[in-house]
């Protein structure tokens, strides 16, 4: 019906499907994302003819001529330093000392690290990676099931793209021109909703099954393993210190704060005596790799979605789904659903691209307030992630560990309900993402 109703609206014709089509094909071949995205933006241009040729080198540039962006390798740095230098390890004992009075406790501190690893480094797939190496041993000596550990961290790892600071969220403010420092502020408390569900599900499937033991402790006890911890590993927390005291008060813009964090994260790797010189070629080659993923599919993406744009998509898929629904509950769920199946099979900037001035249109339409939108957008390809069988993050742990995919996808599924329970209440509790933000956003 949707299809019938978009070739009603717009005339779409072998210039707008055989590019769609092209595009779906090299995916499935396997050929990279940004590759697929530049294929298919160009030969929609030249197929419809809506854009000069020669203007194609200056919009891929222009995309990615943005001082935003800066952030995005800094950030990705400051997450592979800390690997290097054992930081993150000191939020693995401190998250431990906080929770080992409870039955889980472990399980817990999985997932609390997860949380304060990948919103420092701002990427999930390299939370879920780092994050695991150090944990799912561990997990599984506690008594979980592999399948389970794995499972776990790869749910953990999805608040990478969802605890501010978060290069999802930096990609989507320059993709609908939104302030990065705004969006980040918006998604504290969703992010942090997310956190909590996961570990409520950590604690509520341990209960049924009996995966951890361990039993209270005395408060003196309790307080001493804090203690202990925190004096061992305090300075590990001066760089994510830094980064949200920097970017909530509004002194640092998310680009100084990642500058500041990497060079704070690099002397404190020198005077504890964990980072070498020797250690830098091998470093900044394997940040340029990540970053070298991210940034050219950004800059094919945004001639894409010109193209898009000029040929009247994002406007006809409105007026076509509007014209079968005008109820905003529905529409709202559709939205969701369209963002959880696009987060299963690509990434997460790719989609930002492509999807957000597609859909953005269609959240006005409803009154759908535009922060809200981002931060739903954002959380819904988290939950996508993990979502079996094709979640991104299942496949990291997978690797990591070499245990089935499909019996990672299964444990994964609790999970997967009480995250989606917080994308809808995000999605219809517009307080949840304004709250605390200025007037002028709500």
């Amino acid at each position: 019906m949707l299809w019938n109703a978009l070739n009603q609206t717009v005339e779409l014709g072998w210039d707008f499907y055989l590019p769609v089509l092209l595009f779906v094909l090299l995916c499935a071949m396997a050929v990279p994302v940004w590759a697929a995205i530049g294929v298919a933006a160009i030969s929609m241009l030249v197929l419809s003819g809506d854009l000069p040729l020669s203007l194609i080198g200056e919009s891929l540039f222009d995309g990615i001529d943005a001082f935003a962006l800066t952030a995005v390798p800094l950030f990705i740095l400051t997450g592979d330093v800390l690997v290097r230098t054992g930081l993150s390890r000191k939020f693995l004992d401190v998250a431990d000392a906080l929770t080992c009075w409870a039955k889980g406790g472990f399980g817990s501190a999985t997932v609390l690290v997860c949380g304060m690893f990948s919103a420092i480094s701002g990427s999930d797939a390299a939370g879920a990676a780092a994050v695991g190496r150090m944990t799912i041993e561990r997990l599984v000596e506690s008594g979980y099931p592999r399948p389970y550990a794995c499972a776990l961290v790869a749910a953990g790892a999805c608040t990478g793209i969802l605890i501010p600071p978060s290069i999802a969220y930096i990609i989507i403010g320059l993709v609908l021109g939104i302030s990065a420092s705004t969006l980040f502020l918006a998604a504290l408390i969703p992010g942090l909703a997310i956190l909590i569900s996961i570990l409520i599900t950590n604690i509520v499937v341990n209960r049924l099954h009996a995966y951890e033991g361990g039993g209270m402790i005395s408060t003196r006890e309790w307080l001493g393993n804090v203690g202990a911890a925190l004096k061992s590993g305090w300075y590990a927390f001066i760089v994510p210190g830094i980064i949200f005291y920097g970017i909530f008060s509004g002194r640092l813009t998310p680009t100084e704060a990642g500058a500041i964090a990497v060079v704070v994260t690099i002397v404190l790797g020198f005077i504890l005596g964990t980072l070498k010189l020797s250690d830098f070629p091998s470093m900044l080659v394997s940040s340029a790799k990540v970053n070298g993923v991210i940034l050219p599919i950004i800059a094919f993406s945004l001639p894409l979605a010109q193209a898009l744009a000029i040929m009247g998509v994002p406007q006809s898929f409105v007026y076509s789904v509007t014209s079968l629904t005008n109820d905003p509950a529905i529409l709202i769920l559709l939205m969701i659903a369209i963002l959880i199946a696009a987060g299963c099979v690509m990434e997460t900037t790719p989609n930002i691209v492509i999807l957000a001035p597609i859909l953005k249109p269609l959240a006005d339409n409803i009154g759908m307030n535009e922060i809200q939108f981002c931060v739903m957008m954002i959380t819904a390809l988290g939950v996508g992630f993990i979502t079996p069988p094709l979640g991104l993050n299942l496949f990291v742990v997978s690797g990591i560990t070499g245990e089935s995919i499909l019996r990672i996808a299964a444990r994964a599924v609790p999970f997967v309900f009480f995250m989606l329970t917080v994308v809808l209440m995000i999605a219809y509790v517009p307080e949840l993402s304004t709250t605390l933000l200025p007037d002028i956003y709500k």
